[in-house]
C-alpha cells in the first residue's frame, strides 16, 4: 500500500509561526501579554496580533481571556509542550549554523590503513552537523602524525601502535593479518615475497616474526606509497600485513594453514589537542568511537 500526496495537501498544509510560538511561550511563563511584550521587545499590540493568528492558523482557542489575567485553556497547554521543544530546536539549529565558535577548519591524522571502511562515515555526519567547520584529512604514517601533533599541527590524530601514550584513547584493538590477492599464491612462495612500504609501522614486526620463523623471505616493492604495495598484493607478486577489517576491495585474508608466523594485536589510538573545541572535541570523539567499534568481527581466510 502506497500513500500519495496530492499538491492540493500540500498547498492546504498549516505551519507553525515559529514568533508567534515564541510569542505564546512567553505570555504563557510570565503569565500575561504585558510583561511578555516587555521581554520580547514588542509592542503589546505586536503580541497580541501574533497571539490571534497563531489561534487562527490551529482554527482553536489557545488562550482563555474570560478572567483578569490571561491563562491557557487545556488545547494552549497541550501546544505549550510541544511549542517550548520546537523553540529549543530552532534556537540550536540558528546557533550552530551561525555560530562562528563552529566555523573554521581543524586538522585530522589518519594512517593510510585505517581511513577505509571508518573515516568516510564520520566525515559525512560531522558535515552534516556542522557546516561550517571544515576537516583538513592528512593521510600520513604514524610516525609523522605523532611528531606533527606534538609540533600543535594536528588538532586530532589517530595512530597504529602495539601501546599508547599519556592522554591517548584506545577506540579498537585489531589483529595484524597477512593478506594476499583472491586466491593467490604468493603466500606459497620461498622466499617469501613481501611487499611493504618504507614508511610502514608494521613491517618491522612482520620482518622480525619471519625472521624468527626462520621464513626467508625477499621484497618485492621500493617505494614510500601505501598504493604501491597494494598493487603488487592485487596482482599477487607478493603478500603484506595489515590490519583486520581494514583490507582495501580486492585483498583477501592468506588461507588460515599458510604456515605464516601469527601476528600481534595493534592499537588504535586517539589523540586529542587540547586546544580543540569542547563540543567539537566531544562529537568527533563520539562519531569515531562509534565507527571504529564496528570493526569487530575478525575476518575469514579463504581455504
Amino acid at each position: 500500500m502506497f500513500l500519495t500526496l496530492d499538491i492540493k495537501d500540500i498547498d492546504m498544509a498549516r505551519n507553525l509561526d515559529m514568533t508567534a510560538l515564541r510569542s505564546f511561550v512567553t505570555v504563557a511563563e510570565v503569565g500575561g501579554v504585558t510583561r511578555a511584550a516587555g521581554h520580547l521587545h514588542l509592542t503589546q499590540s505586536a503580541v497580541s496580533m501574533q497571539l490571534k493568528r497563531l489561534e487562527e492558523s490551529l482554527g482553536l482557542q489557545l488562550l482563555d481571556r474570560s478572567a483578569r489575567t490571561v491563562s491557557l485553556t487545556p488545547t494552549g497547554e497541550q501546544l505549550l509542550s510541544y511549542a517550548r521543544r520546537m523553540l529549543i530546536l530552532n534556537d540550536e539549529a540558528v546557533a550552530r549554523l551561525t555560530d562562528d565558535i563552529y566555523e573554521g577548519e581543524i586538522t585530522l591524522g589518519v594512517p593510510h590503513d585505517i581511513l577505509y571502511p571508518a573515516i568516510p562515515p564520520v566525515l559525512a555526519a560531522f558535515a552534516q552537523r556542522y557546516p561550517r567547520l571544515r576537516i583538513q584529512l592528512l593521510s600520513l604514517p604514524t610516525r609523522t602524525l605523532k611528531e606533527m601533533f606534538a609540533r600543535g599541527e594536528c588538532d586530532a590524530i589517530l595512530t597504529t601502535e602495539e601501546t599508547m601514550d599519556d592522554g591517548a584513547e584506545t577506540l579498537q584493538t585489531l589483529p595484524l593479518i597477512w593478506a594476499g590477492a583472491p586466491n593467490g599464491t604468493a603466500y606459497r612462495e620461498r622466499p617469501l615475497r613481501f611487499a611493504f612500504c618504507r614508511n610502514c609501522i608494521f613491517s618491522p614486526i612482520a620482518r622480525a616474526r619471519l625472521d624468527a620463523a626462520g621464513i626467508d623471505w625477499v621484497s618485492v616493492v621500493d617505494s614510500a606509497s601505501d598504493r604501491a604495495t597494494e598493487v603488487a598484493v592485487m596482482a599477487d607478486l607478493a603478500v603484506y600485513v595489515i590490519l583486520d577489517q581494514t583490507l582495501p576491495h580486492g585483498i583477501h585474508p592468506v588461507p588460515s594453514g599458510a604456515g605464516l608466523p601469527a601476528l600481534p594485536d595493534q592499537k588504535i589510538n586517539l589523540y586529542r589537542s587540547k586546544s580543540l573545541q569542547a563540543e567539537v572535541a566531544a562529537t568527533l570523539t563520539t562519531l569515531l568511537r562509534d565507527s571504529y567499534a564496528r570493526l569487530n568481527r575478525p575476518a575469514i581466510a579463504a581455504e
